[in-house]
């Protein structure tokens, strides 16, 4: 019974809060359809992103980064993204996710600079590595949402809604920047192909900056220790 003890997990979530992050943001990329889906998804939606913000800003604090740049964009998103719920205004839904995509961004540039800070390959910057993708997938996602709104059609997909869904969004971050091309979703105005291509670019420069470090790292301490 004591390996599975709440107080044991607290001290495991505290000592790798990347872990946990990226643990909630798979969840969400599984729940995420059966909110869509759900009489009350859009609160329930709106309560899971509040879970993944604070999380964000946690793992921030982990980092080098500053800790009240955080704070200062999770809570006016908090509170706009409450606003245009209970007023049911688009641009206020528009000003929400632009906060929470700088959030993300500066969460996983705030991580990159966690995994880089010195030449030894964690646990922790393991789930770091893997949490700074998720964080990058929500972030264009979120700007593309912030584009759709600004401007509509901005995305086409095989249905024949003009707006396309969370969902459908976060797929198409996914598939940029893992570059695999899976996506149904295609950008056709300029501005939905300039932040498509933000997208691929950063996706590349993970993978060779990060993630061929990491990789790097923990080839040259494998073989030291033989």
């Amino acid at each position: 019974m004591g390996a599975f003890s709440p107080l044991r997990w607290l001290v495991r979530m505290r000592r790798h809060p990347s872990a946990l992050l990226l643990s909630v943001q798979l969840l969400g990329v599984l729940l995420y359809p059966v909110m869509e889906q759900a009489a009350a998804g859009r609160a329930l939606f709106g309560a899971f992103g509040i879970v993944v913000l604070l999380l964000a800003v946690w793992v921030v604090k982990r980092s080098p980064a500053l800790n009240w740049v955080a704070w200062c964009l999770a809570l006016p998103a908090v509170l706009l993204s409450i606003a245009a719920a209970v007023l049911d205004r688009p641009m206020l839904t528009a000003m929400s996710q632009a906060l929470e995509s700088l959030l993300y961004f500066y969460a996983a540039g705030s991580l990159t600079a966690y995994m880089l800070a010195d030449h030894e390959v964690t646990h922790d910057e393991l789930y770091a590595a893997g949490a700074t993708f998720t964080l990058l997938a929500w972030a264009f996602a979120f700007a593309f949402s912030v584009c759709q709104i600004l401007n509509p059609g901005s995305f086409v997909a095989a249905t024949a809604s003009q707006q396309r869904t969370w969902m459908e969004l976060l797929y198409l971050s996914f598939s940029l920047l893992s570059g695999v091309g899976l996506s149904d979703v295609v950008p056709v105005l300029p501005q939905a192909r300039a932040l498509a291509m933000l997208a691929q670019f950063a996706g590349v420069m993970y993978i060779a900056l990060v993630v061929s470090r990491l990789i790097g790292l923990t080839t040259l301490h494998r073989g030291a220790g033989r």
